[in-house]
């Protein structure tokens, strides 16, 4: 059997490249009615994600104890997949005020495909492994690998790679794993099935991919004291929108007014973290950072 008859063979199997019978009538529907399709399946994705919650939380727990030993986390992708795994790394600093080296994006092509696909890019297992080698990935590492179709060589090639130097893995797919290539620490299925437009797999199983990257990272995040709460305490003011919003933190939790929230954060150097210990405790920025550093880098651990 030829490399192509595999493939054919491969992707027959695939829900996501079946196709759907809810759309086969699409092309005859006007503009209303094919955006009510697209939200009909839309709407089961969620459900799908629900299913793979023990996954996600096991792949968060993860992701938090490799940032808290001083590892790096890692996305790789190709398409969709690698997209989504760029943005999520780069939304990280300045919502939780990460380093950029700490959450890493790696997509098949390199970053030119962000903004223009590139054919092909996908099958190449030397460049993943090229790509995790420049990156210098190691033991003290977590790599999340993300592919709808259960097979991108680029991917698989990364977490097999990942594996023999001992890092974290995880996996997210959006069809059942079968017979997998790799066997990861951590497996999340999203098997969303058959999509709107057949193997569109920028639709519904991008979105699950999203959602499932949303709340690992998040969940992450939270564990490692980055919120208070539900507020956003380790952001970086790298734009009005989240200097406006530093601000109204402090206003909101101290009834503070505009000038006294902008001298507290003059006074913490732009840390609205540390600007809340400094007001609970009523002490310096040096004594804030050594409670804070005392009770793990949790406001709500430090005693007043």
């Amino acid at each position: 059997m030829s490399d192509i008859e595999r493939l054919i063979t491969h992707l027959g199997k695939l829900s996501t490249e079946q196709s759907n019978p809810a759309t086969v009538d699409i092309d005859t529907l006007s503009a209303e009615q094919i955006v009510r399709k697209i939200n009909d399946e839309d709407k089961k994705v969620a459900s799908v994600v629900e299913s793979a919650l023990p996954q996600i939380a096991e792949a968060a727990d993860m992701y938090a104890e490799t940032l808290r030993t001083g590892g790096r986390v890692v996305y790789m992708g190709a398409g969709t997949s690698g997209r989504l795994g760029v943005l999520d790394a780069a939304e990280c600093p300045p919502t939780f005020g990460t380093d950029p080296e700490q959450i890493v994006g790696v997509i098949s092509g390199g970053y030119a495909t962000l903004v223009l696909s590139m054919e092909g890019v996908e099958d190449r297992r030397d460049a993943a492994v090229d790509d995790l080698k420049k990156l210098e990935l190691s033991s003290k590492d977590m790599l999340i690998g993300l592919a709808a179709s259960t097979r991108t060589p680029y991917t698989i090639a990364g977490l097999q790679y990942a594996q023999e130097v001992n890092a974290r893995t995880a996996f997210i797919v959006c069809n059942q794993a079968d017979n997998l290539d790799v066997e990861p620490d951590v497996l999340i299925e999203l098997p969303v099935g058959s999509e709107v437009i057949t193997g569109s797999t920028r639709m519904k199983s991008g979105t699950a991919q999203k959602m499932a990257l949303n709340m690992i990272s998040t969940t992450a995040m939270v564990l490692l004291g980055k919120t208070l709460g539900n507020l956003m305490i380790d952001l970086q003011a790298r734009s009005e929108k989240l200097a406006a919003r530093s601000r109204k933190i402090l206003m909101d939790l101290f009834d503070l007014s505009l000038g006294e929230a902008n001298s507290l954060l003059q006074e913490s150097e732009g840390s609205v973290k540390i600007a809340i210990v400094m007001k609970r405790l009523g002490c310096t920025k040096e004594v804030a950072e050594e409670r804070l550093a005392e009770a793990g880098g949790f406001v709500r651990r430090v005693e007043q």
